[in-house]
């Protein structure tokens, strides 16, 4: 009923194969030995290139038992041929093996190179396409200034048009009282218009202020509590004299207590 989840996966905690201890019997050399020096990882599994290199171990083997023995005089210099041949085969595969190896290497090479020409012209395009956007944001700006121009200087012509030819105009009166700097609102002197003058016309006349019968008849009609100001001296707060002046013990008591506070 309870299940357990470790924190690695198998492939991270599985080890290296086990290989069993052995016996090797006198006088025999297994195969097998010849692929000690291969390990997991290094070699094993085995690809093509170990498939390889085994087949040219077993060749060289079958062809060291065919070179002829040392003891007889006549065979030294056809074992000396056949081990030279053998030497120019093994140097030839040396250098087919380093011919691969320096294609590999310039084929990674050719690779990168590409990649970072890549890189260098994709940065360039970048860089340009950037430059290009700048000049147009530039240009769009200038094309809406111009325009924004072209457009006040129409509304200006227009406006100087109307009235070219010297013609009167009909009164808006919607729109005079919509601009309050109007005539309506804000009249000129220039045009005929002194807003000082009949300025008297605004002033209040009234019976009961600018006569003196007026003035004695409002103030009879007012109360006595208007006209006769009564004033009652406020009590004061603490002890005084007959000639009220206040004591220097008040005073002191005054100021202790708001010492106190």
């Amino acid at each position: 009923t309870l299940g357990t989840q470790t924190d690695y996966r198998d492939g991270e905690a599985q080890t290296d194969p086990y290989s069993p201890e052995y016996v090797v019997p006198s006088g025999s050399v297994p195969e097998l030995l010849t692929l000690a020096t291969l390990i997991w990882g290094q070699g094993l599994p085995a690809g093509l290139a170990e498939v390889e290199m085994i087949e040219r171990a077993r060749e060289k083997r079958a062809w060291e038992a065919t070179l002829p023995a040392m003891d007889n005089a006549s065979q030294i210099v056809k074992r000396r041929k056949m081990m030279d041949d053998m030497e120019r085969k093994e140097w030839a595969f040396r250098e087919q093996e380093i011919e691969k190896l320096q294609e590999v290497r310039l084929e990674v090479l050719k690779k990168l190179l590409q990649r970072r020409e890549k890189n260098r012209n994709e940065l360039d395009a970048k860089r340009l396409d950037d430059h290009w956007q700048n000049h147009q944001k530039i240009k769009e700006e200038k094309i809406k200034k111009i325009h924004h121009d072209c457009a006040l200087m129409l509304r200006k012509l227009i406006a100087k048009r109307k009235n070219v030819m010297g013609k009167l105009e009909r009164r808006d009166i919607i729109k005079e009282y919509t601009d309050f700097a109007s005539q309506t609102y804000a009249p000129l002197s220039r045009i005929g218009y002194f807003p000082d003058n009949h300025s008297e016309r605004y002033v209040v006349k009234n019976f009961y202020v600018n006569t003196f019968a007026g003035l004695c008849e409002l103030e009879a009609s007012l109360p006595d509590s208007v006209t006769q100001v009564k004033l009652t001296a406020p009590k004061p707060k603490c002890t005084t004299t007959k000639t009220e002046f206040i004591k220097r013990s008040a005073r002191l008591e005054v100021e202790l207590a708001q010492v106190h506070q």
